[in-house]
């Protein structure tokens, strides 16, 4: 998932000093609703960053727009919300063949639409199919497994040589070209719901009343096939890049959750400022285009001269990898040293294997948000790359334009801040699959795609990851991939008075966990 560039008042002295949750941390007592009474049920209100939403779960791609559409929309599977392993949504069991090519899924006979239509497996097939014809969808290709599917999406093939099958009403059959291990958690993310082909119709908890000037109001969807176990009437969302006025809202009580901008420091109740590392790195990465930069050597000069301590030094979680540390996922050489008279040699070298003049001054292109902390990046790197006849010509872009633009910009090296959809490396590492409709970076290599479908064979988690990990160590020494940081989350919520909600490493809150807590005076006994 994209993350939006938000103007929050919040400063990296405070991320520093607050006690970072780990990345697969999480709190307890979601299920549980501890302290709940239906007479105290009402709509929780959520402040987010100004920002356009598109709500089609085809096509949408931010981490504010995914928080939205866990409420909206439901698939086969869902985030359990703490641990974030799959769990059952609209399917209500499974099995693999021998081969592990062909699942089988069984589909729950009380889910229906918001409109009392049922949804069946035909219904989770022409979703999937409609999803693989949608242009500009980014996460089409992670169901290129399915057979068919890849030559289906990239116009080559017959919608009726996909294999996705509705043997009857309720019983799905999926034929895959390779066993897929990390299939359920693909089928977590919202772009493998349930959609009908009408407008204003949901398959999740929530139904969209409207969406006007900045403010979306959602209510409880009654056909919710749980419909009984979402107990608050509704959420209003509020769009707003006020930072002071919405650390006031929070302090009267006005909003009960920010997700967007806010002066941390303004907020009164310390313990509602939740900070906590993601799943996720901020990151720069050339796209494979214009000469020299689409030739490695040029690239590893680069990197070679960039003061990483530097261009990492506001940061809390310095990135090394672009894959966050994963508990089992092997060690990863990440950049992290550098050493300026080497990549002026190696410079010199890769100019005069690629026949350049050594005195020829190059230009890359470096493509950013118009920010402050951004043209410092390309400050560090202009002042690096001088040295080795390296000319950095910067192009901005507003923040609301930049990731849109990114596929048909004609400049030479971008950013991207980028925040796995499922607990898994392959959600960085499909970035840059040959065939993925992710790679905007157009970067291709035979032994890379070759480790992730070989890693997708294996039932072995140990030899999963350890696969993984050398396509991850690949990238890295193409010299494709920058690491910057490591994304912090930020959010202001008093977790005694709103339940359901856990710190967890996708930023990713359920909805329909969400629901009123009762606060009790508890009085001592003084006799």
């Amino acid at each position: 998932m994209k993350r939006t560039v938000l103007k929050s008042v919040f400063s990296f002295v405070l991320a520093a000093s607050l006690a970072v949750t780990g990345v697969f941390a999480a709190e307890p007592d979601v299920y549980g609703k501890q302290d709940f009474f239906p007479e105290d049920q009402r709509n929780i209100t959520i402040i987010d960053a100004v920002h356009a939403y598109d709500l089609n779960p085809h096509t949408a791609s931010y981490t504010s727009e995914s928080q939205i559409l866990t409420g909206l929309y439901e698939g086969l599977f869902s985030y359990n919300p703490v641990t974030l392993e799959p769990e059952y949504a609209l399917c209500k069991s499974y099995k693999m063949s021998r081969d592990k090519k062909r699942w089988t899924f069984v589909l729950r006979e009380d889910a229906k639409f918001s409109n009392g239509e049922d949804i069946t497996a035909a219904t989770i097939r022409d979703s999937w199919l409609t999803l693989l014809k949608t242009p500009n969808a980014p996460f089409a290709s992670l169901i290129d497994c399915v057979t068919g599917a890849s030559d289906y999406r990239n116009g080559i093939g017959s919608m009726n040589d996909v294999r996705i099958e509705a043997r009857d009403s309720y019983t799905l059959v999926v034929h895959l070209t390779e066993p897929t291990e990390q299939l359920p958690r693909i089928l977590c993310h919202h772009a493998f719901s349930a959609v009908s082909r009408k407008k204003n119709v949901y398959s999740g908890p929530f139904v969209l009343r409207s969406y006007k000037n900045g403010r979306l109001e959602l209510s409880k969807n009654k056909n919710f096939h749980d419909a009984d176990t979402v107990v608050i009437p509704g959420i209003t969302i509020i769009q707003s890049d006020d930072a002071e006025e919405n650390a006031f809202l929070f302090n009267t009580g006005a909003a009960d959750w920010v997700m967007g901008s806010v002066n941390a420091m303004k907020i009164l109740n310390g313990d509602a400022v939740r900070v906590s590392a993601e799943f996720g790195t901020s990151y720069l990465f050339f796209k494979i285009k214009n000469k020299p930069w689409n030739n490695a050597a040029f690239r590893l000069a680069l990197l070679e001269a960039i003061p990483y301590t530097k261009l990492r030094e506001l940061y809390s979680v310095p990135a090394t990898t672009l894959v966050y540390p994963l508990m089992g996922y092997p060690s990863v050489p990440g950049w992290d040293d550098w050493d300026a008279p080497d990549a002026l040699a190696m410079m010199k070298e890769a100019r005069k294997q690629a026949g350049l003049s050594q005195d020829e001054i190059i230009p890359l292109v470096f493509a950013i948000v118009d920010s402050p902390l951004m043209q410092g990046w390309a400050e560090v790197l202009k002042k690096a790359w001088e040295p080795l006849g390296v000319s950095l010509i910067v192009q901005t872009a507003t923040a609301e334009e930049y990731n849109a633009q990114i596929p048909t910009w004609n400049a030479d090296l971008f950013s991207y801040s980028w925040i796995g959809d499922y607990a898994d490396p392959t959600a960085f590492l499909e970035l840059f699959r040959s065939n993925s409709t992710l790679n905007v970076a157009r970067y291709s290599n035979a032994d890379f795609d070759s480790l992730l479908n070989d890693a997708g064979r294996t039932s072995d988690a140990g030899e999963r990851y350890k696969l993984l990990s050398k396509a991850e160590t690949l990238l890295l020494d193409d010299g494709m991939v920058i690491p910057v940081s490591h994304p912090v989350a930020l959010n202001v919520i008093n977790t005694s008075l709103v339940g359901g909600w856990t710190t967890n490493a996708l930023d990713l809150h359920p909805l329909r966990y969400m629901y009123i807590r009762r606060r009790t005076l508890r009085i001592p006994n003084t006799i």
